[in-house]
């Protein structure tokens, strides 16, 4: 009976920490990958570093001045979109990672208060 009791204990614990590496690192990783993949797909549409390193070349190899004076605006302004666009995603990731990661404290703390 005394093994039993012991037996139960450390699978108890062990049930614990396995969900809690589960939920935290496995779950960490994961969404990781998922974001990084986001903002790779956004960066073929967007192409940020691309742009950002032909800023000061024309649209289109006219190298009057109308072409470098609207492929620095086009530019510039694709680089803000972009930028912004980054931004937003980063921001909303961190959000749905914050909520995923507070999630079974905020149940534990609304099954043990009512």
């Amino acid at each position: 009976m005394h093994f039993t009791a012991v037996y139960l204990v450390e699978r108890f614990f062990y049930r614990i920490a396995d969900f809690l590496r589960h939920w935290y690192v496995k779950s960490a990783r994961m969404y990781s990958n998922f974001v990084m993949e986001r903002f790779e797909s956004i960066d073929r549409v967007l192409a940020w570093k691309i742009t950002a390193k032909n800023i000061f070349k024309p649209l289109y190899g006219d190298y009057s001045l109308v072409g470098y004076v609207f492929g620095f605006l086009f530019r510039f302004v694709r680089l803000f979109v972009a930028t912004v666009v980054y931004i937003c995603v980063f921001i909303v990731a961190v959000i749905v990672y914050l909520l995923w990661i507070f999630l079974p404290a905020f149940l534990l703390y609304k099954t043990l208060s009512s």
